[in-house]
């Protein structure tokens, strides 16, 4: 499954998400967050030590969604968390590209979700 060109447009124009994980006693944790999706990757900047980065570091599931109007996207998939420096890089280069450039922050980390579910409103996936 991939994006339509106008899904691709959907993911590449400036809107907020969710970042859906699964918090500590087994309730969904939901915050609002800024990402990118590249070849089947989502990825999302923060800062380490976050409650949704213990989330991640406890269990892997993570979903993303965007919505605006009738349109929307979920990406659903297995997450982790890349400290490592060229990951983080990489990740604020992407997010300055969609969003604007991010803000100094030397704790910065990465969730990096491997898109396993797509689902969306019409006309934004190709079956």
């Amino acid at each position: 499954m991939s994006l339509t060109p106008e899904g691709a447009r959907f993911v590449a124009d400036r809107h907020l998400a969710t970042l859906s994980t699964i918090g500590p006693r087994g309730d969904i944790h939901v915050v609002a967050v800024g990402f990118t999706l590249v070849d089947g990757v989502v990825r999302v900047i923060t800062t380490d030590g976050t409650q949704k980065v213990r989330n991640v570091e406890r269990d892997g599931r993570a979903t993303v969604a965007q919505v605006e109007g009738p349109r929307w996207l979920s990406i659903a998939g297995s997450a982790h968390i890349e400290r490592d420096a060229e990951a983080v890089r990489l990740a604020e280069r992407l997010y300055a590209e969609r969003y604007r450039p991010p803000r100094e922050n030397p704790r910065r980390v990465v969730i990096r979700i491997q898109a396993d579910v797509f689902l969306a409103s019409s006309g934004l996936l190709s079956r």
